[in-house]
């Protein structure tokens, strides 16, 4: 039976892959089983920033797993403190949950929050409110998708969990009316990257820490994507300069090969969890530990995030000149940007396709945006590899 075939036959069809069978990664190239290599422009949605098989990464992989894998967090192992150390010294925060995946640890944001707003806001018991984004995902958890504002994440799921109020995103007037006594949180991601890497007009996340400022609200970015390099900083928030009382992190915290997430905030915040108020049986395991720190170290290192900046801003460049006339817009930050295809100039997804047959992978979302978001270790010669092929895709669909 074909692979893929057999994949449809026995798997929920909750993704919509391209038919392309891969069979191993190495850096930045992914093969497929009849040893066609392409270049993978998408990085498992930010995942694999490290690259794929990453040297360093392995290596920490393999000796960890011989020392100690998975252990609940009944005891205590060597690996986690030093990790969370890391990075909340790079992220500026004081106290870190660590979790497994970026869904779990929205949930773990959310959960901080509301006790936050109820020990110490003052807000009663079930009656905290939390502002989010239109065009919003911070993942597909029955309560997450419930202040989601599209449809079909939402359809057949409900009863939703109340306590999340909506607005435009990027309206920092929207937000400022929206907030009440209630208010415990505003949530939002600094860029929106499964709307398309859409980012708010310059100034609005200072406007929101003002806000949260004035009003005892707590300021919570979600930076499972845009975090860790991806955008030319440490992290996206700090292009304006602010400082979030929440920071979730996820993704690229795994090295590509392991599922690592964590949630961080001040002390204030995060002593409001005691024994048995959160856990995960496999958040902040000694494997997951190891790798993020390395991942973390990785990063630093081999100076990853200054390239994202260097070549992102190239890469936005490339893609703007070769699609004029094409695109109603393109736009990023760092190593990761969307093309979004104007009306009635093509179907982003079938033009992914082609890119694909060209030997570039990405993917489209919300039918309209292509996105571009290769792994961070990639060099200026795959880059400009990629760009040419993406450039013969173009000029061929706008003729």
């Amino acid at each position: 039976m074909n692979a893929i075939v057999l994949e449809r036959e026995v798997c929920a069809q909750n993704y919509a892959p391209l038919p392309i069978m891969l069979s191993h990664g190495e850096g930045v190239w992914l093969t497929d089983i009849a040893g066609v290599r392409r270049l993978d422009m998408m990085s498992g949605y930010s995942a694999v920033s490290l690259g794929h098989g990453h040297p360093r990464i392995l290596k920490v992989l393999n000796e960890q797993a011989k020392r100690l894998a998975v252990t609940s967090r009944a005891f205590h192992t060597e690996p986690l403190g030093p990790f969370l150390a890391k990075l909340c010294a790079v992220a500026g925060q004081e106290m870190a949950l660590p979790m497994n995946t970026g869904a779990e640890a929205v949930e773990t944001a959310i959960k901080a929050a509301r006790r936050w707003g109820h020990k110490v806001k003052g807000i009663a018991d079930g009656q905290a409110e939390i502002i989010v984004a239109e065009n919003n995902f911070h993942g597909r958890t029955t309560t997450i998708v419930g202040f989601s504002t599209d449809e079909s994440y939402r359809d057949g799921f409900g009863p939703f969990a109340p306590g999340f109020v909506s607005v435009p995103f990027g309206d920092t007037a929207a937000v400022e009316a929206a907030i009440t006594p209630n208010t415990a949180a505003i949530l939002i991601e600094p860029i929106q990257g499964e709307a398309g890497i859409v980012l708010p007009p310059d100034g609005h996340l200072r406007a929101l820490r003002a806000l949260c400022d004035r009003n005892n609200v707590l300021l919570i970015l979600d930076e499972i994507q845009s975090g860790l390099g991806r955008t030319g900083h440490w992290f996206a928030h700090q292009h304006e300069g602010v400082r979030p009382d929440g920071l979730i992190v996820g993704k690229a915290l795994g090295g590509g090969v392991y599922p690592v997430s964590a949630f961080l905030a001040s002390r204030a915040v995060m002593q409001l969890f005691g024994p048995g108020s959160h856990g995960s049986t496999f958040g902040g395991n000694a494997l997951a530990a190891a790798i993020g720190h390395e991942a973390l170290c990785v990063l630093e290192d081999e100076k990853l995030i200054e390239r994202s900046a260097e070549l992102g801003a190239y890469m936005k460049q490339r893609l703007s000149a070769m699609t004029a006339g094409l695109a109603s817009e393109v736009r990023g930050r760092g190593l990761w940007v969307g093309v979004e295809i104007a009306p009635g100039a093509g179907d982003a997804k079938k033009i992914v396709a082609r890119l694909a047959d060209a030997g570039v992978l990405t993917k489209e979302t919300h039918e309209r945006t292509i996105r571009f978001a290769p792994p961070l270790t990639i060099t200026q010669d795959e880059l400009d590899w990629g760009l040419e092929r993406c450039e013969s895709v173009f000029a061929e669909q706008a003729r």
